[in-house]
């Protein structure tokens, strides 16, 4: 695909074994970390709102080499594999920053914290709009400034270049989940709620995707992982491990809806050759023995559409590898 960054096309295995080497488990596997995986370096971000909207200075983040960037710019998300849902925007020329993931000590270093937040904008004091959103990280890029809440995947180019197989996703964790069975429904101009249960998520899908002469990327689905976290785990869960599954999975006894093709996962995107966002149309399941050349890789507080979530869901996150 065009468009891509330098470096996340030399692929996720070489950029991690120039990092950190890799861990056997036994004599059978192998352990591979994901650059910045280990949440021990963060971009720390200052953007300056707008006067309509205050004229704060908020500070948002990036998993990626350590910086500080004081000015409403872009970021270069060919620095890192790793997309986040923290962004700036910039809409009809009125700056504004949202920040739901951050880093969080975690004993003599760092993880992620991925908080279900109410961002509200307001003008000249008067709460205007308010919208629910999920702390993510994702491997990918946020196509900055954004521009429109309208498309909340149109600034997303989803996933990046991966031809390998591996067996499973690990990462250490803990979550703080609401029994409460309602979800917040804030798009904007409204917030109501509805019944339902949200839930911290862990995903991966390995496609095989391709280009047709009109720009239009389609996919078949390679490989499936997908676990939600239903109650709170309160302490550190280290090695926590989400497999991988091969091919068609639609008869197996674990496979859920929500496992399934898009839509089902989600209106994804990714910037083609010509440089245009576009859907990314699965069109079926791959045979179980094909290669990937593609990896979606997304850790996120919530397990529902942009902007419906449980305030006060809270995912931490560390040490993100892959199994082989």
């Amino acid at each position: 695909m065009g468009g891509v960054s330098r470096m996340r096309t030399i692929g996720i295995l070489a950029a991690a074994a120039a990092l950190l080497p890799a861990l056997c488990l036994h004599a059978e596997e192998k352990v591979v970390p994901l650059p910045y995986g280990d949440m021990e370096q963060w971009c720390v971000r200052r953007i300056k709102e707008s006067a309509l909207l205050g004229g704060k200075t908020k500070t948002i983040y990036v998993c990626a080499p350590s910086d500080t960037i004081e000015a409403n710019e872009p970021y270069d998300y060919s620095q890192t594999i790793w997309g986040i849902s923290n962004a700036y925007a910039n809409v009809v020329g009125i700056a504004k920053a949202a920040c739901t993931t951050q880093p969080e000590q975690r004993g003599d270093g760092w993880c992620a914290r991925l908080d279900t937040k109410m961002e509200t904008v307001e003008v000249l004091g008067v709460v205007d709009v308010k919208v629910c959103i999920a702390g993510t990280l994702f491997l990918g890029a946020v196509n900055e400034p954004v521009r429109s809440a309208n498309d909340p995947y149109g600034s997303i180019d989803m996933g990046i270049p991966f031809t390998e197989r591996p067996k499973a996703v690990m990462l250490d964790l803990k979550a703080r989940v609401s029994d409460v069975h309602e979800v917040t429904k804030a798009l904007g101009l409204s917030v109501s709620t509805i019944e339902g249960h949200d839930e911290p998520e862990v995903y991966v899908y390995l496609q095989k995707r391709w280009e047709d002469e009109k720009g239009n990327i389609y996919a078949k689905r390679v490989g499936t992982a997908r676990h939600r976290f239903a109650r709170s785990i309160p302490h550190w869960h280290n090695d926590y491990r989400v497999n991988i599954h091969y091919g068609d999975i639609t008869h197996k006894p674990f496979f859920r809806k929500y496992m399934g093709l898009f839509p089902d996962g989600g209106q994804f995107k990714a910037r083609n050759s010509k440089g245009k966002m576009v859907k990314i149309e699965e069109v079926g399941w791959a045979d179980d023995s094909e290669q990937p050349t593609h990896i979606i890789l997304m850790i996120t507080a919530g397990c529902y559409p942009a902007f419906y979530g449980a305030i006060g869901n809270a995912l931490w996150v560390d040490n993100v590898r892959l199994v082989y």
